[in-house]
């Protein structure tokens, strides 16, 4: 990677993840901090705490008026997205933006369509893409060390923090990441069930299914209201198991040669045979590392060397369209919801720019 010059970067918002952001740009090579575009003043209190001496602007039309900027990283509520990445994107400047891309589809499909045209990196902050953890068990299913893929099933749950999106919009994005990163294979279609407690139609609790290209089925519970805080995902294949355990720091992933196999086809019904396979455990030796700075990492790269990020604008929109599925089927009380087409909606936006 060429490293002549670090990417002047604006950081634009200082709330809940912002803060990690703003320090990685800071830390990593690639990066300077060029300044922070925020408007609540006790989070500008705090930055400048943090980062004496960095510019802070409140306008984002006058911060991305400064010729010297690069890039912006965006860290706001996701239904700010679109007019702030757009905003960005016209004013010449790459893009990341934490997840989702927009808050629909069709602004996402847009956003692509508009970064391509002035040949601009887009990227969606999918930071759980860059978890050695989770690229353990990549490499697993790509090598085919579970064998076929027979269901996967999510837990993603805490106490808060409550906010008006919903907890599929807050939580979601994570395991839909992750399991279209796994699977390579687009989602066909989706399920979901939730409850509002504390207000009507602000979903805290959500039961998801997703059906992928192939067959393979994936079961995600996500919540606002847990005791304690679970982030952990089990992988099926025919061979082995994999359970994966995010708050776990010294084997966060587990395989089991476990199973279930069946005799060759009988001739009748009572000719089955069912043998339980019970084999060892084994918890890889993982090297650990920052997911966030690998993603800036790679953000870097995307703009410095023209290179397709892991974490795609594609794989961005593919997220959206799941998250659109995922709440019409919420608001019908469970109704499957077909998923759009990627190709579909991104040729049309294109067509349209």
């Amino acid at each position: 990677m060429n490293l002549d010059h670090a990417i002047e970067t604006l950081m634009v918002g200082y709330g809940y993840w912002g803060p990690n952001i703003a320090r990685n740009l800071s830390e990593r090579p690639e990066f300077r901090l060029a300044g922070l575009c925020e408007r609540d003043e006790a989070r500008i209190e705090e930055f400048r705490r943090k980062s004496p001496g960095v510019p802070v602007e409140r306008d984002l039309d006058t911060a991305l008026e400064d010729p010297s900027l690069e890039a912006v990283a965006i860290a706001t509520p996701p239904h700010t997205h679109y007019a702030l990445v757009r905003s960005a994107l016209e004013a010449g400047k790459h893009v990341l933006v934490e997840k989702p891309l927009a808050r629909t589809a069709d602004e996402a499909a847009e956003l692509i369509a508009l970064a391509d045209e002035l040949d601009l990196v887009l990227m969606p902050g999918h930071t759980f893409l860059y978890s050695p953890s989770v690229n353990k068990i990549r490499s697993l299913i790509e090598e085919d060390v579970l064998g076929e893929i027979y269901f996967i099933t999510s837990s993603r749950m805490n106490l808060g923090k409550y906010q008006q999106d919903g907890v599929v919009l807050d939580l979601a994005p994570h395991d839909l990441s992750i399991l279209l990163h796994w699977l390579k294979k687009p989602l066909v279609e989706v399920t979901a069930n939730g409850r509002s407690v504390y207000q009507d139609g602000v979903h805290e609790t959500a039961f998801l299914t997703l059906c992928f290209e192939g067959g393979t089925q994936a079961n995600v519970q996500v919540s606002w209201l847990a005791p304690r805080k679970m982030r952990q995902m089990v992988v099926v294949g025919s061979r082995r198991m994999v359970q994966y355990e995010d708050t776990s720091s010294d084997d966060s992933v587990r395989i089991y040669d476990r199973g279930m196999d069946f005799s060759k086809p009988p001739a009748n019904f009572g000719e089955y045979r069912l043998t339980y396979r019970t084999g060892d455990m084994i918890a890889p030796q993982i090297d650990a590392a920052e997911p966030l700075g690998l993603e800036l990492k790679d953000f870097a790269s995307a703009i410095l060397e023209g290179t397709t990020p892991v974490s795609s604008a594609q794989l961005g929109l593919e997220v959206v369209f799941a998250l659109e599925a995922l709440e019409q089927s919420l608001h019908s009380r469970g109704e499957p919801v077909a998923v759009r087409s990627v190709a579909d909606a991104l040729l049309g936006a294109r067509q349209s720019a």
